[in-house]
């Protein structure tokens, strides 16, 4: 493993996205290039699928925890065990900061074989001619997504091009902390509930328990994405944006009126909520009764807290609700080495031996064989109930479910903290807070 790396918590299911436009420009420069330079190779493409005995390093960038890695090693060691002639060059590192050094390395030239991308990122490396465009793989059999769940193959492509396969399938969770709820036998929100209800419970927890009844979500853009959903909207139609200023403030309204009653926390521990890593959400450092996440993320939570755990859909209809790509694994358009890399992307998708090993780290196996046989075997109660709050809330999504965010997503997220931070802090009014944030939004995503 590299011995720069270092491990840190969870991805929100995101890395900070902060490469810049310059960084990112210099990388599509560079790639004709890296590109003359792959096909001069001509067969340089060995091992893995190839069938060749030639030795191939093939190398893999990823972000996440300790456990990631661990997981991540063991599925690798399996391929080469089962692939004597192809071992791998290992980076891995913190989620900040990801997106900065995968920019670098594509700039140079020296960009990772496979590298793990996920919404913030993915369209915006395909459209700078960074991916492998894997849709002849998957034409021709050699990547296997015959058995992905509905809708999981076409979240990974971008302009008609499949440019990211999905390594886990996701879904947004809200979690609450069941211990506290008993201890004042207070009732558990419940999969259904309407916002205002939801907030009136909130209210009650905060009160009796003393404890804020939940994370104030004005600023996490999935909550934002649902109840847009739930109202006839969306978060983005294509490369536009499919909301409007008076969504906004509807969104901003609902929540500055939740902090009134009392349901949320004081603007600076709503910001420590925004700001921290998984491992330190309010639900677990015992400042907020409810943290919004994904269910993925759930084990993570768990690690740090000692109380019992619940987790439930957000408020609203679930329905408007839907099962995505958590993670993704591309290849290097660049690479002299793409068959293998392919290759090895399929094994780790496909393989019931690896998906045992990878487990739900990255969200369900997107294999559904795979996903069974995982099920099957998984002894972590805390995984379990992953597994199990999302099977149960799979039966409740929509029929459709959104395309990959646009090129400016990330932007766009952040932009949504910093706006509505500042109607929670009393700096603008929900009013002038979703002006900002449509013209913010629009400027990042370039409408028009």
């Amino acid at each position: 493993m590299d011995s720069s790396a270092r491990s840190v918590t969870h991805d929100q299911p995101t890395p900070a996205f902060r490469s810049t436009r310059r960084r990112l420009l210099a990388a599509a420069l560079a790639l004709p290039l890296v590109l003359g330079g792959a096909a001069a190779c001509g067969g340089d493409d060995k091992g893995g699928g190839g069938g060749s005995n030639d030795k191939v390093e093939l190398s893999i960038f990823w972000w996440g925890a300790d456990a990631r890695a661990e997981l991540t090693d063991k599925a690798l060691a399996l391929y080469t065990q089962k692939h004597p002639n192809v071992t791998f060059k290992k980076t891995w590192q913190a989620n900040q900061g990801y997106y900065d050094k995968l920019a670098t390395l594509t700039a140079g030239g020296n960009a990772p074989d496979i590298f793990q991308i996920d919404d913030n990122a993915i369209s915006e490396y395909a459209q700078r001619g960074v991916t492998l465009d894997l849709t002849p793989y998957s034409s021709n059999g050699k990547l296997d997504v015959s058995k992905f769940s509905k809708g999981l193959k076409e979240y990974g492509e971008v302009d008609g091009k499949l440019v990211g396969i999905a390594m886990g399938e996701n879904t947004q969770g809200l979690v609450y902390d069941k211990t506290l709820l008993d201890k004042y036998k207070l009732p558990v929100p419940t999969t259904g509930m309407s916002w205002p209800d939801f907030i009136k419970w909130a209210a009650n927890v905060s009160k009796t328990a003393k404890v804020p009844g939940t994370q104030d979500p004005s600023a996490i853009y999935q909550a934002l994405w649902v109840y847009l959903r739930q109202n006839g909207k969306d978060l983005y139609k294509g490369n536009q944006i499919a909301f409007d200023e008076s969504d906004i403030t509807k969104w901003f309204q609902m929540w500055k009126d939740a902090g009134a009653q009392g349901a949320t926390p004081t603007p600076d521990v709503i910001h420590e909520g925004n700001d921290s890593s998984v491992s330190k959400q309010l639900v677990v450092t015992g400042k907020a009764d409810t943290s919004w996440v994904w269910t993925n993320q759930m084990p993570e939570l768990k690690k740090n807290t000692k109380n019992d755990l619940g987790l439930m859909a957000y408020p609203g209809d679930p329905s408007a609700q839907w099962a995505r790509a958590s993670l993704y694994f591309s290849v290097f358009k660049g690479s002299p080495k793409k068959d293998a890399a392919v290759d090895v992307v399929n094994f780790l998708t496909n393989d019931p031996e690896a998906g045992k090993i990878l487990g739900t780290d990255r969200g369900l196996p997107p294999n559904l064989d795979v996903r069974k046989q995982v099920e099957a075997t998984v002894t972590d109660p805390n995984m379990k109930q992953t597994i199990e709050v999302q099977t149960e809330l799979a039966t409740k999504f929509g029929p459709t479910s959104p395309t990959v965010p646009p090129k400016g997503h990330s932007k766009v997220k952040s932009e949504l903290i910093r706006i509505a931070e500042e109607v929670t802090y009393g700096k603008a009014t929900p009013e002038q807070g979703a002006k900002d944030f449509v013209t913010a939004a629009k400027t990042a995503i370039g409408q028009s």
